[in-house]
């Protein structure tokens, strides 16, 4: 939004601006925010920065946890739920040495720059154009309960077929069927005028959308697809539309949620990654003689994304509930293969997408409780490497399966290699295969080694907690 301090100054002046927020994204890609009064923002914040608790982040422990943010002002923009007048911007991490302070290694944004500079050193490509497909869950009512006698949660969508035989207020009818809900109308479809608030919102930050529509989960299951952008401006309007999405759903008496599978035998929430590689502005995945069109570079791309597809799932799916998603008969991918128009397999390259500028293929396992900065490097740093290695997927076995993938026999599904069942089994894939993602600095080994610890602490939890369905398995024997 701004190009220096002045222009900042000058539009808080004008607009009436009373408030400055920061927002730094912590390792697991959450958004956490710091406010100042406007006429703080001054020359020293933008040399200096302002100090915060790093160990809070999960970046560093408490006794080196001195680090410093400085804004980046060509992010700022109008907070629109904000109470008093506010302008929001991203704040870069820094590490404090002398004589000058360092951008912390770990930041998710200099992850991200990092990989993008990486692949133009490379002279692969030099830009990375991605579209992620937003898909999540807006209900009327959520509440939870972990403690150590009792474990609980309730969901509710007025929309919801479990709701058509309420008589405790008034019903109107219209519920959405189980697995019923795509492309659905209203008044089916009561959460359109949502999206299409939601969808003004995002186009006002800059966030340009191609359509929204009810997603195939009955109760409240919605998705926002967006046009394409280079990699990091793509991971800050992810956090961008997540914020926005969130927000407006509060704002109008309900929740909304990005969990992968917040209801049982209901469609989950992916988070679809669309790609293509461009040099000079020309595309360089398109070939009218290749597979479905894809060029040499495209194939190799994809030879590096299916290699090394269960080292990525610990960035791209780092949930326990992710691998509730990621089960046969729900559109989501289990094995490890590529084909054309084929949602079973977990890149899909679509038919419709015939012209040279728009030839490109989409990731289907990613999630939205992924940090959107380390998951689309890693994705970056995956097919980078398979470009290097020239990693040809037809010879590695990974298809092309252009055929149903869920409806293989027990024996033919042993025969394709699977994605993780559980974080745990990514983690270990993480473990095992991460040189590319180190691979010219741009993934710091320590943060892989924080980034498993932490998860192993959120899986050994998980792992330790007495679940509901145990009692009525066990309970008795």
């Amino acid at each position: 939004m701004f190009k220096n301090l002045q222009q900042a100054k000058d539009f808080c002046q004008e607009h009436g601006i009373k408030m400055i927020d920061f927002m730094m994204i912590d390792l697991n890609g959450r958004w956490r925010h710091l406010t100042i009064p406007a006429g703080r923002l001054t020359e020293h914040t933008m040399e200096y920065g302002i100090g915060f608790d790093a160990s809070n982040y999960g970046f560093a422990p408490v006794e080196k946890s001195d680090m410093v943010f400085i804004p980046d002002l060509s992010s700022a923009y109008i907070d629109e739920f904000a109470e008093i007048p506010t302008i929001a911007m991203i704040g870069d991490i820094f590490f404090i040495e002398l004589p000058k302070n360092r951008r912390f290694d770990q930041d998710p944004r200099n992850v991200a720059y990092h990989a993008e500079q990486y692949m133009r050193k490379l002279g692969i490509a030099d830009e990375m154009r991605i579209g992620p497909e937003f898909e999540f869950h807006v209900f009327d009512h959520i509440s939870y309960n972990v403690s150590p006698q009792s474990s609980s949660y309730h969901i509710d969508a007025d929309q919801a077929e479990w709701n058509s035989g309420n008589d405790e207020f008034q019903n109107l009818g219209y519920k959405m069927a189980k697995k019923g809900g795509y492309h659905m109308a209203p008044p089916l479809d009561r959460l359109a005028g949502f999206r299409s608030r939601v969808t003004i919102l995002m186009e006002q930050q800059g966030i340009a959308v191609k359509y929204h529509h009810h997603e195939v989960g009955g109760p409240g299951q919605l998705e926002i697809e967006v046009e394409f952008g280079s990699m990091l401006e793509m991971a800050d309007k992810t956090m961008m539309t997540k914020y926005l999405i969130k927000n407006a759903a509060v704002s109008e008496g309900k929740t909304a949620t990005f969990m992968p599978k917040p209801i049982y035998e209901e469609a989950g929430n992916g988070m679809h990654v669309h790609m293509h590689l461009f040099k000079d502005g020309k595309p360089l995945f398109y070939d009218e003689k290749g597979y479905s069109q894809l060029s040499e570079i495209a194939l190799h791309f994809m030879g590096g994304l299916l290699t090394h597809a269960p080292a990525l799932c610990a960035f791209t799916n780092p949930s326990t509930n992710s691998y509730k998603r990621l089960v046969p008969g729900y559109e989501a991918p289990v094995t490890i293969g590529y084909a054309t128009s084929n949602r079973s397999s977990i890149i899909r390259i679509p038919a419709y997408a015939k012209a040279p500028q728009d030839k490109r293929f989409e990731l289907r396992s990613p999630d939205g409780t992924c940090n959107p900065y380390y998951a689309y490097s890693a994705i970056l740093m995956a097919g980078l490497d398979g470009v290097l290695k020239k990693i040809d997927p037809e010879k590695a076995g990974f298809g092309p399966y252009d055929f149903n993938l869920y409806n293989l026999s027990e024996a033919e599904q042993k025969k394709i290699q699977q994605l993780p069942r559980t974080l745990d089994q990514a983690l270990d894939a993480l473990e095992a295969d991460h040189e590319f993602l180190t691979a010219g600095g741009v993934f710091p080994k320590r943060l892989i080694e924080i980034w498993i610890k932490n998860k192993r602490d959120d899986t050994a939890r998980y792992n330790q907690l007495p679940h509901p369905v145990e009692f009525g398995l066990y309970y008795d024997l």
